[in-house]
């Protein structure tokens, strides 16, 4: 397996990297983001080791630049900060986990075996759909360019949509992820909102974007 480790701190890396290389990884090493991406975007890797804190670009700004480049190496992400806020940030810009220091290294080998045995597989920290635009973290929609206001359950069902393009979602599937399954409300709230969606997103822009499939619920298909 070969893994590219980010870290800075020259005792640290030393450390890391001879575990690694005693458990038959194959080890690189980048002592700054530029590094980073620089390597990760010439050479194929089978996981991330990356460092929060970096001079330069952060660990955050890396694995969301490697995300928007189309990179999707499994990302392990290293820090001393232990704040929900800051596992938050680390997670939407793309990263697959988190290991706040100190660690032990049994823990970091057992999960960088678990993501390696995932895989690389495609998760958009950005979401786009024809011309419309959703970034999660940032809690920002757009089409064409244009931004968009959304309520935090409009945002919801978006966001719901485009990660499931082209695909016929039932109104009762749609209602158990975007509410919940024990919601109360009226009986209509996904056409209700669906109708939201459409003045918002297709009548000031004159063009279709939530197609009614008859019979079963919606799907996003813009034209």
């Amino acid at each position: 397996m070969r893994a590219l480790l980010v870290e800075d701190d020259v005792k640290m890396a030393r450390s890391l990297r001879r575990g690694l290389e005693r458990e038959g990884y194959a080890v690189e090493v980048a002592e700054d983001g530029e590094g980073a991406l620089r390597r990760a975007s010439e050479d194929e890797f089978d996981v991330v080791v990356l460092d929060v804190m970096l001079p330069g670009r952060s660990g955050f700004a890396v694995c969301q630049e490697l995300r928007e480049a189309g990179r999707w190496v499994p990302v392990l992400m290293l820090t001393a900060r232990d704040a929900v806020e800051d596992r938050i940030r680390g997670l939407d810009a793309g990263a697959d986990d988190y290991l706040v220091k100190p660690f032990s290294f049994g823990e970091l080998l057992a999960r960088l075996r678990a993501l390696v045995r995932r895989g690389p597989s495609e998760r958009p920290a950005v979401l786009t759909t024809g011309d419309v635009t959703l970034d999660p973290a940032a809690h920002l929609v757009s089409r064409a360019g244009v931004a968009v206001e959304l309520s935090s359950r409009e945002f919801a069902l978006l966001e719901f949509l485009m990660r499931h393009p082209g695909e016929a979602l039932s109104r009762t599937r749609i209602l158990e992820h975007v509410w919940d399954y024990n919601y109360a409300g009226f009986s209509n709230v996904v056409d209700v909102y669906v109708g939201y969606l459409r003045r918002k997103l297709e009548r000031p822009f004159d063009r279709p974007l939530i197609r009614t499939v008859r019979g079963v619920g919606y799907a996003l298909e813009p034209e």
